[in-house]
């Protein structure tokens, strides 16, 4: 059977492996397990993160495409997971925990209504495939963690509930600026006012004709920041380990999207040197919500201790995520990382500055997806199935 399209339908699930007993302390994004104590607590942390999976039997994708992504859909099954799991912080907070057949909260149920498998739910397989025709990719098409990035900041722009801000750091650069212009616009519409009326009149500004709406003039719009990164050229980079290891331990951590070639994984934490993450490869059958809007959630929640693997087998095209619901969470986060910049134990994964370098232009201030034949390095992310290549823009180290 081919890799790229191995499922635990072959498998039984008696046959995973149990989670290991170890003095190690156990990390499940930005939160700390002892496996010999809280063994319990770990996989409940875990079967309550939202687990997306290939599905069969769902409407044809366009009306007339796939009615299954098994084979295809892996990488985009993750990009479900990764924004799940921040429309969980943004709606329910890191410490809510799922238990089967207890009655959900509302907001969970609207949560997991913008996932399911039709063209009018949000973040659907529909609408991620749909969205990824204008990233260059056919529907049916495997994706790279960089695309897929960019189809959910696309498809985030149409959730007027969660009203996040969706960004994706280029350039392996994070610029505190142009996110906090993205997450509170009313900063735009402030200056704006104050060259217009000066300075001293900007609080009437803000009151009057030049006025956003309520929502646009809140403090912060909630942040997803994704970052696309390659950690190493065939194989990760054991100077990149030690960090990447780190940011599974920041409270901000939304996990890791990425895999092994033609395999994509969801990783959530790590063990000693062992990644923990959860898998896409199993075809369930497509759920349909009944007539009040509740939907059999089981399948949704993965209820077997999750898969792990050595961290050196990880394929360095990557991308790493994280939340910060308010500008205090972002500081936080910034002030972390530039901690992590001044260890030795590892190689930064990435740059953070104030303002944009001369030499970037921004992608949000543009409204465009990146020239990837401009960039100043290519990688090249094989797919053996599909005998194309995804080409992400990363820049000079």
């Amino acid at each position: 059977m081919d890799a790229a399209t191995l499922t635990y339908d072959t498998l039984r699930f008696g046959e995973f492996e149990d989670f290991p007993e170890t003095s190690d302390p156990v990390w499940i994004l930005g939160k700390e397990y002892n496996a010999l104590t809280e063994k319990d607590n770990i996989l409940s942390d875990v079967a309550s993160r939202l687990w997306f999976t290939y599905r069969k039997n769902f409407p044809p994708i366009g009306g007339t495409g796939p009615t299954s992504d098994t084979g295809w859909g892996c990488m985009l099954r993750c990009g479900q997971m990764i924004l799940g799991e921040a429309l969980m912080r943004r709606h329910l907070g890191r410490d809510w925990r799922w238990a089967r057949s207890q009655k959900q909260r509302e907001e969970y149920i609207s949560i997991l209504n913008a996932f399911i498998d039709k063209k009018d739910s949000y973040y659907s397989i529909h609408q991620i495939a749909q969205m990824g025709v204008g990233e260059g990719k056919p529907i049916g098409q495997w994706y790279g963690p960089n695309t897929v990035a960019q189809v959910l900041k696309k498809l985030a722009v149409f959730d007027t509930w969660s009203r996040l801000v969706v960004h994706v750091a280029m350039d392996n650069t994070v610029v505190i600026e142009e996110i906090k212009r993205l997450c509170m616009p009313w900063l735009d519409a402030a200056g704006a006012c104050g060259e217009s009326e000066g300075v001293g009149e900007l609080n009437g500004c803000l009151e009057g004709a030049c006025a956003l709406t309520e929502e646009e003039t809140a403090l912060w719009k909630p942040l997803i920041l994704l970052i696309p990164l390659r950690l190493g050229l065939s194989d990760i980079n054991e100077a990149y380990i030690e960090t990447l290891k780190q940011c599974f331990m920041l409270p901000q951590s939304l996990g890791v999207i990425g895999g092994k070639p033609n395999s994509a994984h969801y990783f959530i934490g790590f063990v000693g040197e062992e990644l923990i993450y959860l898998d896409p490869h199993t075809t369930q059958p497509a759920v349909e919500p009944s007539e009040d809007g509740l939907v059999l959630d089981e399948t949704y929640h993965c209820q077997h201790p999750p898969c792990r693997m050595h961290i050196c087998e990880l394929d360095p095209s990557i991308a790493a995520g994280f939340f910060c619901r308010t500008e205090d969470e972002f500081d936080d986060w910034c002030m972390r990382i530039r901690r992590l910049s001044c260890n030795r134990g590892g190689l930064p994964m990435f740059e953070l500055v104030d303002s944009q370098p001369s030499h970037m232009v921004s992608v949000d201030a543009l409204n465009l997806t990146p020239d990837f034949s401009d960039s100043d390095r290519l990688e090249r992310f094989f797919d053996s199935e599909d005998e194309e290549f995804e080409i992400l823009s990363l820049r000079e180290a």
